[in-house]
């Protein structure tokens, strides 16, 4: 499976949402028009937009209205507004294996331009046309979930004791929080019932956490020419993650302290960034990720039990699939 397929089999409704979001970046100031269109050419998966429509798609028998486009739109302007704010915060260079907006134009540039993409995410909830104050506050929780999860990966990082609870809150708050909104207001955009509000809700968390406990997973095994990012970013930004999480839990507490202040040592000796990922790979730290992966690719496929029969709900399923063999 590629996404490409499913933009091919959402057809005209996938077409309006990418004109939907072209529409809602224009400006007459030249630096920011082009700025925009330089990332949108350089787009990435734009998988919260694909959910969001066949979640719709998926509770309505195939039947979406305006505000799906909206809604859908207004996840992928919001998912790249954060992007544009993170690399700042993370002082990235590189965004889906281009120069990133702040390596070109500057932090304060990136800061702005981020919240250009916020704003007009939030226009396009103001302008619905129905249930516009129930979706802005799910994607004003999205908001908050993101700060919070960004301070507490922070503050973890300072000290090094992140645990699995840790972990979760954290990629719940970062990733799979805009996922379960994404999927919740696509299902209230056509006024689906209350249990399928409920199936694609737990379908969306599943597959947000799926996704980033793969992501993480790639700091520790796949080359940056293949993602597009570099590799050990995370152990560079001293964070704990589920691979490291789960070499942990084999060894020994006096082991796993040690290992703990080498990550919280890293700032000043880069060497011991090779020893952790040894220990990771010694460790089964990456079956791990990969057996909890596997478990919320299997929670998010089961939740689908309760949506009727449909190719919707089929490539939703994929797309599961997909979150756990993908490459990039």
């Amino acid at each position: 499976m590629n996404l490409a397929e499913i933009k091919s089999f959402l057809g005209d409704d996938w077409k309006a949402v990418e004109a939907l979001i072209r529409s809602s970046l224009k400006s007459d100031i030249q630096l920011l028009d082009v700025t925009n269109e330089t990332i949108l050419s350089n787009g990435g998966k734009q998988l919260r937009p694909i959910v969001a429509l066949l979640c719709a798609r998926a509770c309505s028998c195939g039947k979406v209205t305006a505000d799906s486009f909206r809604f859908a739109a207004a996840s992928e302007l919001l998912h790249n507004a954060t992007l544009l704010h993170d690399d700042v915060a993370d002082n990235s260079s590189e965004r889906r294996g281009h120069p990133s907006v702040m390596a070109v134009l500057g932090g304060p540039a990136s800061v702005l331009i981020g919240d250009f993409w916020l704003v007009r995410a939030m226009d396009n909830i103001l302008g619905a046309d129905n249930d516009a104050t129930k979706v802005i506050r799910l994607f004003s929780k999205t908001l908050s979930d993101l700060a919070e999860g960004e301070m507490l990966q922070l503050q973890k990082a300072g000290i090094g004791d992140t645990d699995e609870e840790d972990y979760f809150k954290i990629i719940y708050s970062k990733t799979a929080s805009l996922f379960e909104t994404a999927a919740v207001s696509a299902a209230i955009s056509v006024e689906a019932p209350d249990e399928y509000v409920e199936a694609v809700r737990r379908y969306a968390v599943s597959l947000g956490l799926a996704f980033q406990i793969r992501d993480d997973m790639f700091d520790y095994s796949v080359s940056s020419e293949k993602i597009g990012k570099p590799v050990g970013i995370d152990l560079d930004e001293q964070k704990i993650t589920l691979p490291l999480l789960g070499a942990l839990a084999s060894v020994s507490a006096e082991e796993g302290t040690g290992i703990r202040r080498k990550v919280c040592s890293i700032p000043e000796h880069p060497e011991y960034k090779k020893d952790i990922q040894s220990f990771v790979m010694d460790n089964g730290g990456l079956e791990y990720a990969r057996r909890k992966l596997n478990d919320y690719v299997e929670e998010a496929i089961s939740a689908l039990s309760a949506l009727p029969e449909s190719e919707d709900k089929r490539w939703l399923a994929e797309v599961a699939g997909f979150t756990a063999v993908r490459n990039t």
